[in-house]
């Protein structure tokens, strides 16, 4: 289905039967293929798209409390996600709490009492999280106020890429309800929440904020094996493979290209490591592993290589901080 959000669907998945307090909060992700119909002076390469895929998730919550408490653990979620790319607050990305603007009844729902509660109670969250934000009037979405993670482009051009938002709106129109304790009907709300965005935006991002870069375990290719010579070809094919069994992305070049294009190719394309094999290598049952970051780091066993890489790929090593643009 052409669809440019999810949250009909999920909605409808929720009253899909019916729900009582005991249910709440209810949590419906999901990875979704979106398609908006952007205006062509709004696409700007894989920052605004089209077509994208969004980390989208909606949380049905009883009452203002328990909203709170899913705010908080979604937030929780985005900052566990920006430590593992090494993003730090305030210098790569900043919180800004976007709000509605009461006099503007031709955008946004008028309810001003739902307003300020909404409003306060993403503050809250924001304070007792200790968190350096700007507040912004008439950035909130239709349905309420907002809490985004705001990043600049290469071009100084600030983006929304991550977001949690407190909507008092679709439930009412909707009828998202449940059975609470007092065997009484209520109106639920709902929390959106984006833990990685938009995977077309992030990627762009994390291009520019790793110059090309990319530590090991996100790389496209992660490693090419390099013959000398010719004759070294089916050693390298024998690697290729290991490395391709333990799950390693790996490219191999037994082109009849010289072996200094080869290595100008690897280094080129910005892969983590790239194997060497020559006569020396094949007679010492080794072979010699270039690091992009930290050079030549010398013969070794095939099975050592493969551990060591495995360990980066698993930790989510990151590259020196002085190495990162």
């Amino acid at each position: 289905m052409l669809r440019p959000m999810t949250c009909p669907h999920h909605f409808e998945l929720y009253l899909s039967e019916q729900r009582s307090y005991r249910d709440l909060p209810m949590r419906i992700a999901e990875l979704a293929k979106l398609y908006r119909y952007e205006q062509s002076g709004e696409l700007n390469g894989l920052i605004r798209v089209r077509s994208f895929c969004l980390s989208d998730a909606h949380i049905i919550c009883a009452d203002p409390a328990q909203a709170k408490q899913e705010i908080q653990s979604a937030l929780d979620l985005i900052d566990y996600i920006q430590k593992i790319f090494g993003l730090e607050e305030g210098k790569n990305y900043s919180y800004r709490l976007s709000l509605g603007n009461r006099a503007d009844e031709s955008k946004y729902f008028k309810d001003d009492n739902a307003w300020e509660t909404a409003e306060n109670i993403l503050r809250e969250v924001l304070v007792e999280r200790k968190a350096n934000f700007i507040e912004v009037e008439d950035e909130a979405a239709f349905y309420g106020p907002k809490i985004d993670v705001q990043m600049k482009n290469v071009n100084g051009k600030e983006d929304t890429a991550f977001t949690v938002q407190y909507d008092f709106v679709m439930p009412k129109r909707f009828k998202l309800e449940y059975t609470g304790q007092d065997g009484h009907r209520h109106e639920a709300i709902v929390v959106h929440r984006s833990s990685v965005g938009a995977i077309e935006r992030v990627m762009a991002f994390l291009i520019e904020h790793f110059a090309g870069n990319f530590p090991l375990w996100i790389s496209p290719e992660q490693v090419a094996v390099i013959p000398i010579a010719e004759t070294h070809n089916e050693k390298a094919q024998e690697v290729f493979e290991l490395l391709k069994q333990a799950g390693i992305r790996t490219t191999t070049d037994t082109s009849k290209e010289g072996f200094g294009k080869k290595v100008r190719a690897a280094k080129k394309d910005r892969l983590p490591y790239f194997i060497i094999i020559g006569d020396k290598d094949i007679e010492a049952g080794m072979i010699t592993l270039e690091s992009r970051d930290d050079g030549n780091l010398g013969q070794m066993k095939i099975e050592d290589v493969v551990t060591l890489l495995k360990e980066e790929i698993m930790t989510k090593k990151l590259p020196d901080a002085s190495k990162v643009n």
